[in-house]
């Protein structure tokens, strides 16, 4: 950033005071331009014993499987953009259940929040995101295929969980790999 998205003078990036970190500062105006995580929303639909998975048409990870999802909107709640993100990549109709994972991804700045959802009807096809959208049994998921580890945690607890007969709410952090 080089100059201020509120007066249009020149930047510095340095640590405000009372802050611990350094940030986009406005000596002109006085503002202090944070840049926050960015939240992805999405859901884990089933039918029966199934889950739905979408090939990815788009970068990143071109031609892989993943769950439903993408950024949030301003001015939408988290279930709103998860099934929004679930009609554009799926053609899917969702009923949400819960809630059923987050996961912190700080390498990428990122926040990741999966409700797990059953789909109301088979009517669902690739949208403009998706070369493919197919429902799995556990023994055929592509877990070689699958896009991002995110994914890949929330559908081993998801078939975990349904193996109990209970499903919780699965919070972890992605780390990088090295």
């Amino acid at each position: 950033m080089k100059f201020c998205s509120h007066c249009g003078h020149s930047v510095v990036f340095e640590i405000p005071e009372g802050d611990d970190r350094p940030r986009h500062l406005c000596h002109d105006c006085g503002a202090i331009h944070y840049v926050n995580p960015r939240v992805i929303v999405g859901v884990l639909p089933y039918l029966g014993e199934q889950v739905l998975l979408c090939k990815r048409a788009i970068e990143p990870r071109h031609g892989l499987w993943t769950l439903p999802a993408g950024f949030m909107e301003n001015g939408e709640t988290s279930e709103q953009g998860a099934l929004r993100e679930s009609w554009e990549e799926a053609r899917a109709s969702i009923r949400v259940d819960e809630l059923f994972s987050v996961y912190d991804i700080p390498h990428i700045n990122q926040v990741y929040l999966l409700y797990r959802g059953e789909l109301t009807d088979t009517n669902f096809g690739p949208g403009p995101e998706s070369l493919e959208v197919e429902l799995f049994d556990e023994k055929d998921i592509p877990w070689r295929e699958m896009a991002f580890p995110v994914m890949t945690q929330t559908l081993k607890h998801y078939f975990s969980d349904r193996e109990k007969g209970s499903y919780g709410l699965h919070r972890g952090i992605i780390e990088r790999k090295l």
